[in-house]
């Protein structure tokens, strides 16, 4: 087991593609985490911090106690010679792993709690479950190993070391033995919780990526007693995170989707919020707000198969966002999370995604030169869309799984050339 010079106690994290930014962020404001780094999909940490601390983490996917981070394993092609190198690069120190053990069954103790068991008892359980260590092996792989090596294979490979090396019995119960074994990386690692952090208990109905939501809710900047709208928010899964991190906001859902506003009440009543988050069927192109009226704008926009859309997306862009910045207050905040191809639209729809300040104010100053329609008018037809005061201010794709996504955020600054609806 890995421990800091300190004796803090290592772990790690997997992350969603595009994810880890947002995770190494968290554990070091959260958990007060040090030497924390990360590789792709995996962040890794230093902490004191207790297991149900460390469960609040909401941009993570798995949480584990990590035994062994070493440079990456060439497998001889020789299965005797393989399991010795094994043996060798991912087994090692058997004392580690016992040490492992030992934490990993004093972590699941302060989980489970006693259970109003003597201390006596409870330390015999813990010394049983010790002296007779049971195991299963998950091993995913990439690159070459993986042209050469099936992670069923491996996973033969690993646990007959394990066996020999260290005496431990192959059984289907906890703990799992993770390994990771790519090109550059061999991660090797015991999961702390049967359920993955990303399962929420509070959602009844499943709709975008609980991770991805948060991250999403976590860029809209909340304050005390913020109001935020999601004009999209099918199931409520973005809404129901935000109210995580602000207790005393106010948060509006919409949806013209009968179906999807009735799983929206569901997961909102599942999860208690039903005083906290109002829920409206309307329009996302009329919404019954007034102008400059919330705090953060947050949404899935629809789009591809799994996100199915009455209106053709891309031609219904221009006149949501432009709803979306009418009821954004100046110096609010605007997320969104866009396809690819909507990513390319919005680029040329908002002048600023690719104009510094000055260049973009000298731009409302020729407009206004022009013929009226053309200086920003939120008309349908042959009309121009201008959104002259939405400011890019980053960009983060994410993995959706089947495909990519972008994640927008802009700030409304005031500016005298905006629009009138």
């Amino acid at each position: 087991m890995m421990r800091d010079e300190g004796g803090s106690v290592r772990f790690y994290c997997t992350a969603g593609a595009g994810m880890e930014a947002f995770l190494l962020d968290e554990v070091k404001r959260k958990l007060n985490a040090t030497e924390v780094e990360h590789i792709p999909g995996r962040v890794f940490f230093c902490c004191h911090s207790n297991l149900h601390d460390m469960m609040q983490l909401k941009s993570a996917e798995r949480l584990f106690l990590l035994l062994r981070k070493a440079p990456p394993t060439s497998l001889p092609t020789n299965p005797g010679k393989a399991a010795s190198v094994i043996q060798q690069r991912i087994v090692g120190n058997p004392d580690v792993w016992s040490g492992a053990l030992s934490t990993w069954s004093s972590l699941q103790a302060e989980l489970n709690g006693s259970g109003g068991r003597g201390q006596k008892r409870k330390r015999e359980e813990e010394e049983e479950s010790l002296n007779r260590p049971t195991f299963r092996v998950s091993c995913r792989c990439s690159g070459t190993i993986a042209r050469s090596y099936n992670s069923q294979n491996l996973n033969r490979i690993i646990g007959m070391a394990i066996n020999r090396q260290l005496g431990w019995k192959a059984d289907l119960r906890d703990p799992t033995v993770n390994v990771y074994l790519s090109d550059d990386h061999c991660v090797v690692g015991i999961p702390l919780l049967r359920q993955p952090l990303a399962s929420r208990t509070y959602l009844k109905h499943t709709g975008l990526r609980s991770t991805i939501a948060w991250a999403m809710a976590s860029l809209c900047n909340l304050q005390e007693a913020s109001v935020v709208l999601d004009p999209m928010c099918g199931v409520g899964t973005i809404l129901l995170e935000a109210v995580q991190e602000c207790p005393n906001g106010v948060f509006i859902g919409m949806d013209s989707d009968e179906v999807q506003l009735h799983k929206a009440v569901e997961n909102v009543q599942a999860a208690g919020q039903e005083e906290r988050i109002l829920l409206i069927q309307t329009s996302c192109t009329a919404m019954p707000l007034p102008a400059a009226s919330v705090d953060a704008v947050v949404c899935d926009v629809p789009f591809g198969r799994k996100f199915s859309c009455s209106d053709d997306m891309t031609t219904a862009l221009p006149h949501i966002l432009a709803e979306m910045e009418r009821v954004l207050r100046e110096g609010g905040i605007l997320v969104l999370l866009l396809s690819l191809q909507l990513s390319a639209l919005i680029k040329k729809l908002i002048k600023s995604d690719t104009l510094d300040l000055q260049s973009h104010a000298a731009g409302c100053d020729e407009d206004a030169h022009t013929s009226e329609t053309d200086a920003g008018s939120r008309e349908t037809g042959k009309l121009k869309f201008a959104f002259n005061s939405l400011i890019l201010q980053s960009k983060h794709r994410v993995s959706l799984g089947s495909t990519d996504a972008l994640i927008h955020t802009y700030t409304k600054r005031h500016t005298t050339c905006d629009a009138q609806l």
